[in-house]
């Protein structure tokens, strides 16, 4: 199964397959499904990655392949 991951504002609130997952006023991550494990760890790896970035300027999808 794949994992495709397209950010929708960057900072805030990303697509993670059909799911929606978005930040709260305390800054976490929360997503109003459960993730599977593959898709925790795919976000978990892009938010790694490309959110924690200050390089990244504007933020890409990607497709994380399992």
């Amino acid at each position: 199964m794949s994992v495709k991951i397209k950010p929708i504002t960057d900072h805030e609130s990303y697509k993670v397959n059909e799911h929606i997952i978005f930040k709260d006023g305390l800054g976490n991550w929360n997503c109003k499904n459960d993730l599977s494990n593959k898709e925790r760890q795919a976000f978990n790896q892009y938010e790694s990655i490309v959110i924690k970035n200050p390089r990244f300027k504007k933020h890409t999808s990607a497709t994380y392949k399992g």
